[in-house]
């Protein structure tokens, strides 16, 4: 198979055809030639208007369905969202039935992807019930990029700071989603003024800056004992999914202390806020929930000056029977696999189209300690071919996932995928 790219404007800060517009001849899955025109004969050419090629996305949170829940989204229709979203890679977290907990579950997920590569991320604790551990260096061996209760944030100190103790043996990343349940239990949405207007139990910023306070301070504990010895520069505690400005504050001078830490950020929390939910739709209903616009604003400048690394899609498909609710009763979650770099194109003023692609490419792979793809001559072809200024809409009919649970229907999204080559 031989594949011209036509003029496309090329994304990837390690390439040293960065920024530069070049003809990409791609023959078999590798990377032929690099040249201002290939004049060759093809069997398929990519053009377009103000097209660009980066490596291939990764996204780093994405809510597996399969084995269990396929009715909401198999890894076949998942692999298709990817796909249409711009991913090549996404790393899926194990809160599946059953829990991805075994050597056979890790290596069952990782053959499942024919055209877009799976890693799968396996449970800290058995079951992801936060009582007793599961073989982490076993199922590291198998094939696990992380370890994460996923859905599921690690409430017990004592299971948290041993997780660490246990995790630095061989150099693997804990992931946690920041949130003391205690504080959320029966929740709903943020903690405000529009919660109290709307009747609905509120969810407390305090309940995510708690648990990264107490995380922070385990890790430096940890930090200081023999455990730690040949960490390397490699993040060892990853925040998932943060919302609150004061959590970036404190992300921020964990990173200033020098603990090696990492967070990301939902592309949906940088769209939307408290404010959204006045009509009750439940396509907006998320853990953490869209918060203040103040919160809103301190997301975008920590992208900016980098305290947060990456922008993941917490891509968590629900079908209409768990959606189309009383608000109180829906599920939680949105799909977002389609729609993460067109909505935080659309919506952002603080970052360049290159920082934009380094949160989705090269920082969750470095974060993970998976090889970063390049653009160059001799490589296997891993690209994201895309338009930067082309508008769409996003509705119920053009949505590739099994289930329709976006925020974004009915809206015009800046910025389109063409294709994935990988």
């Amino acid at each position: 198979m031989k594949t011209l790219i036509r003029s496309a404007k090329i994304i990837c800060k390690s390439s040293e055809f960065n920024g530069q517009t070049k003809d990409i001849f791609i023959e078999n899955g590798n990377i032929s030639q690099i040249a201002d025109f290939v004049d060759i004969e093809v069997d398929d050419v990519i053009e377009g208007e103000d097209i660009c090629v980066s490596v291939g996305w990764f996204d780093m949170r994405v809510h597996a369905k399969e084995p269990g829940h396929e009715y909401k989204e198999s890894l076949e229709s998942m692999e298709q969202t990817a796909l249409a979203g711009g991913f090549s890679e996404i790393a899926l977290l194990p809160n599946t039935q059953p829990v991805v907990q075994t050597r056979e579950s890790v290596n069952y997920l990782k053959r499942s992807g024919e055209k877009v590569k799976f890693h799968p991320m396996a449970a800290v604790t058995l079951k992801c019930e936060g009582k007793d551990f599961t073989e982490m260096i076993d199922l590291h061996q198998a094939g696990a990029v992380a370890f994460t209760d996923g859905e599921h944030p690690i409430q017990n100190p004592d299971i948290f700071l041993k997780s660490l103790q246990y995790l630095t043996q061989f150099g693997g990343l804990l992931i946690n989603h920041p949130e003391d349940t205690h504080l959320t239990h029966f929740g709903q949405m943020h903690d405000g003024t529009v919660s109290t207007f709307l009747g609905m139990k509120g969810m407390p910023q305090m309940a995510e800056e708690i648990m990264v306070m107490r995380d922070l301070k385990i890790l430096e504990y940890v930090m200081q004992t023999p455990f730690s010895q040949g960490l390397g520069e490699n993040s060892v505690l990853h925040f998932s999914c943060i919302s609150s400005a004061q959590t970036i504050n404190f992300i921020r001078m964990g990173k200033e202390m020098g603990l090696p830490i990492s967070c990301d950020v939902a592309a949906h929390q940088l769209c939307f806020t408290e404010n959204d939910l006045v009509d009750f739709d439940t396509n907006l209903k998320v853990n953490p929930p869209f918060r203040t616009q103040e919160d809103l604003e301190a997301l975008w400048e920590g992208l900016a000056d980098g305290t947060i690394d990456v922008i993941v899609s917490d891509h968590n498909p629900q079908d209409e029977e768990s959606k189309k609710l009383e608000f109180d009763m829906a599920e939680f979650g949105v799909i977002g696999l389609e729609t993460v770099f067109s909505s935080i194109n659309t919506f952002n003023k603080v970052l360049s189209l290159e920082e934009i692609i380094e949160k989705i490419t090269d920082n969750p792979r470095n974060i993970l300690r998976l090889k970063n793809p390049n653009i160059k001559e001799g490589e296997k072809a891993n690209l994201t071919i895309f338009s930067p200024n082309q508008t769409w809409v996003c509705t119920e009919k053009n949505i590739v996932s099994k289930s329709r649970n976006s925020p974004f229907i009915g809206k015009t999204l800046k910025g389109k995928v063409i294709r994935v080559i990988a």
